[in-house]
């Protein structure tokens, strides 16, 4: 049986989608529930031979992707693609139970086990990271994700290879951190199945397109960016009074101003959850489908609001 890499997670952003990209705080955690792994078809295991064979050809159009990179000397970090494309030839897949265009990274896990197994003298997970060392492994990361989404800021192959909580700062300094257990009896984090996947590429590049509105952008540098950062910092202190109303806003903001993000059969239901202050959802990534995810003080109120309205949650976390 051919040797294969380790396992990596699928990763949820907390806080950070599309604020990250000017320059706001970010918080992304591991999800431990789902994961993947490279694999070789016919490795003495059961899985989807289709699923299988369509990753190994989506593995050679990044090696491709890859190698022109190589070629033009753009490429930011040495890897072994001569032994990549061999095992591709030999039947290399991403064996993953991430959900494709959920907001999850399964892009994410799937670059992070591509470095970890063919970079050449890579950065190590396993040993305290420099400020410098961060930095470039996200912007080795961001070149290779770059493949899947056109645009990438590198945090979603950074948090999965780390497989820790990961805060990035506007200063561009990242550092793994703790997100306190003590936070609310009854409260917790949770996410709701849109049923669809959603396809980040041409979001981000609507958002993009938004912030070459001078008005647009005057709003997320002075009404998102500060509710983000202010969210964050009241989590990781365990200031729960103070985190939820900062999050009632950006909810709030995020309904309002990113709209065409939220699939549409579920606006009622996230207005309705600002309107109660039984929970409150939020984009789990860069939104259009996939998972949406959804904070709340009590979260059996919130579950049975939301069944209600026939919508079932997925508890990721609990804060007690």
């Amino acid at each position: 049986m051919k040797k294969t890499s380790g396992i990596f997670y699928a990763k949820i952003l907390l806080f950070g989608e599309y604020s990250l990209m000017c320059d706001s705080m970010a918080l992304s955690v591991p999800y431990t529930h789902f994961k993947g792994e490279l694999s070789f078809i016919n490795d003495e295991k059961y899985t989807d031979q289709e699923f299988a064979a369509e990753s190994n050809r989506s593995l050679d159009g990044f090696y491709h992707f890859l190698r022109e990179q190589q070629d033009n000397g753009s490429l930011l970090f040495d890897i072994d693609l001569k032994k990549f494309k061999s095992d591709i030839n030999q039947g290399l897949y991403f064996e993953s139970t991430i959900p494709q265009g959920f907001g999850l990274g399964s892009s994410g896990a799937l670059v992070a086990a591509i470095y970890e197994k063919y970079t050449v003298n890579r950065i190590n997970h396993n040993v305290q990271l420099s400020k410098e060392q961060f930095l470039e492994l996200k912007s080795v990361f961001a070149q290779m994700e770059s493949f899947f989404h056109g645009i990438s800021s590198g945090m979603d192959p950074l948090n999965c290879y780390m497989r820790n909580p990961l805060l990035i700062k506007p200063d561009h300094h990242i550092q793994p951190v703790g997100i306190p257990r003590e936070f609310s009896k009854n409260g917790g984090i949770f996410l709701i199945n849109t049923g669809k996947p959603g396809k980040t590429g041409p979001l981000v590049s609507r958002f993009f397109d938004w912030c070459k509105n001078d008005q647009f952008l005057h709003m997320v540098r002075n009404e998102m960016i500060p509710l983000t950062n202010a969210s964050i910092e009241a989590i990781l202190k365990g200031e729960i009074g103070e985190f939820f109303r900062n999050l009632k806003m950006l909810s709030g903001f995020l309904l309002q101003y990113l709209k065409p993000m939220v699939p549409e059969q579920f606006l009622d239901i996230w207005k309705k959850g600002l309107d109660t202050g039984t929970y409150y959802l939020k984009l789990c990534g860069s939104g259009g489908g996939g998972f949406l995810l959804g904070f709340s003080e009590n979260l059996e109120e919130a579950r049975a609001m939301l069944n209600e309205q026939n919508v079932e949650i997925i508890p990721i976390s609990k804060f007690h």
